[in-house]
């Protein structure tokens, strides 16, 4: 497989500066399962780059955005929030670009997923309801407050969460029952012992927000919980995107 740095093709010509992305591509001649990754409020770290390892050697052709290309991290960050609430805006468009640059892929085999983590669990979910995609992954994203309005049309969801992050407490109950309501296909847990990031093999972020924020998000690797997470992400993909 093949991991690089890439620049996306924008169709908004007004945009500024250069979008990055990180691009992989499995072994083979494909066509490959495509898949956009939304990354973590923390940016392209080390974490997010393992993510996007770990779907390519599963073989999936998988492209993600960096949110935060231009105009520095803490400015972009809070303009990707404020699109997040919104639902609409610049990294809305981002991801967009993201997704049609796979599809004008000749390796890609023309259903496109959206898999999130935190902030872009959030864009996963909101994506859903979108439009363009075959399946989404909402790994511990915030739900809106308008979550029946969100989920009217939306796409086949898996969705994983954490028993012990305080900060999303009943969260996986709410999403379950609201897809359930809609006839959506999905497959949501929520693993008791896990918090926040679970899914993450490597440290996120910086050191004193893990030590402030621990004890309220339960945050540290769960890799019993992490492994039946990827199982069922891997398996609900493979069949929404065949």
């Amino acid at each position: 497989m093949t991991v690089t740095e890439v620049v996306i093709p924008q169709s908004a010509p007004d945009r500024p500066g250069a979008l990055n992305g990180v691009l992989g591509v499995p072994e083979g001649q494909g066509p490959f399962p495509a898949v956009v990754v939304v990354h973590e409020a923390f940016g392209v770290d080390a974490a997010m780059r393992d993510h996007v390892e770990r779907l390519v050697g599963l073989g999936y052709l998988v492209l993600m955005p960096d949110l935060f290309s231009r105009g520095g991290a803490r400015r972009r960050l809070v303009a990707t929030f404020r699109a997040l609430r919104a639902g609409h805006g610049p990294a809305f468009d981002d991801i967009e670009a993201a997704r049609a640059h796979l599809l004008a892929r000749p390796d890609a085999r023309g259903t496109v997923g959206v898999i999130g983590f935190c902030m872009g669990g959030g864009f996963a979910l909101l994506l859903a309801g979108q439009g363009g995609y075959g399946a989404a992954s909402v790994n511990y994203g915030m739900l809106p407050a308008d979550l029946d309005d969100v989920l009217d049309g939306a796409c086949p969801l898996v969705g994983s969460f954490g028993g012990r992050d305080r900060s999303l407490k009943g969260a996986a109950a709410r999403l379950d029952a609201a897809l359930t309501a809609r006839g959506i296909e999905h497959d949501v847990v929520e693993y008791p012992e896990a918090g926040h990031g679970f899914l993450n093999a490597m440290p996120a972020g910086p050191r004193l927000m893990r030590v402030v924020m621990g004890p309220v998000m339960g945050m540290g690797p769960r890799p019993v919980d992490t492994a039946d997470a990827w199982l069922r992400i891997d398996g609900f993909f493979r069949r929404e995107l065949a």
